[in-house]
């Protein structure tokens, strides 16, 4: 965005009774303190009136909102706790990345990222691309945790672009969804686009990118299954996406419909979904390179609750 924009949107179901600033942070990309201040500032209107940002909001009811025009993302070097380098060498670096850390700066979002932790630690990437993503050839969400791999070199950047483009990067993932999938093993091809609310959702909807997520069922507990994910395309909140249009959420994913409940229950307080695995040909000599992340504690203390239980 270059000028202020204003936006009218209803509030998701996924939603329903956060906090205003909560929901308007995860609706638009912004950090907690970014929209209490907009809040603050009479930027926000729910259902057309001003609201304090501890207000609960209710699925459904519109709210309207300025967001303020957008100065360009650059990485500024700064530390990132929890960020572990996992392996390192003079074409690329890959990383273990934690929760509430995004890949690259972009408008609206003044969490940390990897990209300036990496910079703030000392690491040379490669500057191809947008100034606001050197290196960067893949995303996780913030709160998907788990391997990344960014480019140090020139060579290794075009390299690697084109091995996620031709799809000769393994990508293995495991969540933790709501239910359980019928059949156990599946694939899910449908079209990813931005919601029609405009809320910062992503959804199934006609016209949009192709998408192709393939899950099979590891481990089944009283009303969630652990699933291994392997994605042959790579879009926005793809996995969050398919699994809810399977009406298995992640646990956790209350943008996407899944029941607060239930993640209070496992102790959780963003999706379950974690990036275990990660393997490719090496783009300096073509060797294959493998690597694997453990769970973070809060997705092991949920697996932990569930086999309490079962």
């Amino acid at each position: 965005m270059t000028a202020s924009s204003q936006r009218r949107v209803p509030v998701p179901e996924g939603l329903d009774g956060e906090r205003l600033d909560a929901a308007l942070a995860r609706m638009f990309g912004l950090s907690r303190a970014s929209a209490a201040e907009l809040i603050s500032s009479g930027q926000v209107l729910l259902g057309g009136r001003t609201a304090a940002k501890s207000e609960r909001v209710p699925a459904g009811e519109w709210l309207d909102v300025t967001l303020p025009a957008a100065a360009p993302a650059t990485p500024v070097p700064r530390a990132v706790p929890g960020l572990a380098v996992v392996y390192e060498d003079d074409d690329i670096v890959v990383v273990d990345k934690p929760r509430g850390v995004a890949a690259h700066p972009t408008p609206g979002w003044t969490g940390p990222t990897v990209l300036e932790g990496l910079l703030a630690a000392g690491h040379t990437i490669a500057t191809s691309g947008a100034a606001e993503r050197q290196g960067i050839v893949h995303r996780l969400d913030a709160n998907t945790t788990g391997l990344m791999v960014l480019a140090k070199s020139e060579p290794a950047y075009s390299a690697l672009k084109q091995a996620f483009r031709e799809r000769e990067v393994d990508k293995r993932y495991h969540a933790l969804v709501q239910g359980h999938p019928d059949p156990l093993r599946g694939t899910i091809e449908a079209p990813i686009g931005r919601h029609p609310s405009g809320d910062g959702r992503f959804a199934v909807v006609a016209g949009g990118r192709p998408s192709v997520t393939h899950y099979d069922t590891l481990e089944a507990f009283r009303g969630a299954s652990l699933a291994e994910i392997i994605l042959e395309t790579g879009r926005t909140h793809q996995i969050r996406v398919h699994m809810a249009a399977l009406r298995h959420p992640c646990a956790g994913d209350r943008l996407y419909g899944a029941d607060p409940v239930f993640a209070e229950h496992l102790g959780l307080t963003r999706q379950w979904l974690h990036a275990v695995e990660l393997g490719f040909a090496h783009p300096a000599d073509g060797r294959r390179v493998d690597f694997t992340s453990a769970y973070p504690d809060d997705l092991a203390h949920a697996l932990d609750v569930l086999r309490a239980e079962s």
